[in-house]
């Protein structure tokens, strides 16, 4: 499984213009066949700030999504995205040895 987790930082009054600029690409990514999740979205806390997420089932899958993805170009103040790789994921609940406390420690 590969992750692409980030955020883009645009100006405040051009924020929901851009990621309205995105909703085609966002419906034809998940509609592509190993598309887990993919996500432009506003960030509720941020008024300049655009968060970025895509799940996929594989390298070869994120491969051939990029060949035809042709999104929007934008050019972005910043752009930090991170890149995660996964041999399994967990549904539902995590495992009580995964339990997070109140004070944010494992218990």
């Amino acid at each position: 499984m590969i992750i692409i987790a980030g955020y883009t930082r645009t100006d405040a009054d051009k924020r929901d213009s851009t990621v309205e600029a995105f909703r085609g690409m966002v419906g034809r990514a998940r509609a592509y066949d190993g598309c887990i999740d993919f996500s432009i979205s506003a960030d509720a806390g941020d008024p300049e700030r655009v968060n970025l997420f895509e799940c996929w089932r594989d390298q070869a899958t994120l491969d051939a999504w990029r060949k035809i993805a042709k999104g929007q170009r934008y050019k972005f103040r910043k752009v930090a995205v991170n890149l995660y790789r996964a041999d399994k994921a967990e549904n539902g609940h995590p495992p009580a040895s995964a339990a997070i406390s109140p004070t944010g420690l494992r218990r």
